[in-house]
């Protein structure tokens, strides 16, 4: 095997199944090979490598997740990857009335080969790990004005983390003259040799001073602290290539399809 086929294997086997502690209200449900995730902003639906279905069994399969969450007059969200199978399982979800949101690239980096040293952040700027609920908001607050959507919804997915695993993230705030520029947050999966970074959302006038690389660093060290092995990033175009030269290996791609009540 290649090493990236190596790091692949080690993504599907590890990364594929629920996280051992769903955030506070939400809780997990199988239906066949599928995960359903439920209680969150949205539906969550997630699955192994190969579903083991195919044709008419796999558009029943793709038919009851999207009704499940109709019923309950809720989106969800049906992640694949590049190297799932079946191969058309992408038409078949957009057939149902699945919409594909902007790829981005799966990224595994062994912790111990990344090129992680800290680097200069900008006068004026610090770095500072958040518990509290009034951060949170603030980091949604900043995630909205990024974005340009109101993701009000990430405030309270992650204090219903904090609550439930306190252990099991570690949130990260930038700050210059008490305002939050960039926000980042690392995720570790117990039982796993995997970590992974979310976030690393920067304001437009504060890219490109080291604010992200900073973020970076300061999680990959957690990460050692810890003992773990594998990174793990769903890295979008604009981040792909600063995580590439720091060491991370692009295994496979990944697409969130979703479906919504309001057909879009």
């Amino acid at each position: 095997m290649t090493d990236t086929e190596i790091l692949l294997a080690a993504y599907d086997d590890q990364m594929r199944g629920a996280p051992p502690t769903p955030p506070t209200g939400v809780t997990y449900e199988q239906d066949g090979p599928l995960l359903r995730t439920v209680g969150g902003f949205r539906g969550l639906v997630s699955g192994p490598r190969s579903l083991g279905v195919h044709d008419a069994e796999l558009d029943r399969l793709i038919a009851r997740q999207r009704d499940f969450f109709a019923a309950r007059g809720e989106a969800v969200e049906w992640k694949i990857r590049g190297h799932d199978e079946p191969a058309d399982l992408a038409d078949r979800l957009s057939t149902a009335g699945f919409v594909p949101e902007p790829r981005e690239t799966v990224l595994v980096g062994r912790v111990a080969d990344l090129a992680v040293r800290e680097p200069a952040l900008p006068d004026g700027v610090t770095l500072r790990q958040v518990t509290a609920d009034a951060d949170m908001r603030r980091i949604a607050a900043l995630e909205s004005v990024v974005w340009g959507f109101d993701m009000g919804f990430l405030a309270d997915d992650l204090i219903g983390r904090v609550d439930a695993a306190p252990d099991e993230i570690s949130v990260h705030v930038a700050e210059a003259d008490g305002e939050v520029v960039s926000a980042a947050w690392l995720v570790f999966r117990a039982g796993t040799e995997f970590a992974s970074l979310w976030g690393g959302s920067t304001l437009a006038e504060w890219r490109g001073r080291g604010i992200y690389r900073a973020l970076v660093a300061t999680r990959a060290a957690l990460a050692v602290a810890r003992g773990v092995t594998y990174l793990h990033v769903d890295a979008s175009d604009d981040s792909l290539p600063i995580l590439r030269r720091l060491g991370f290996e692009a295994v496979t791609t990944t697409t969130p399809y979703i479906w919504s009540p309001e057909g879009g």
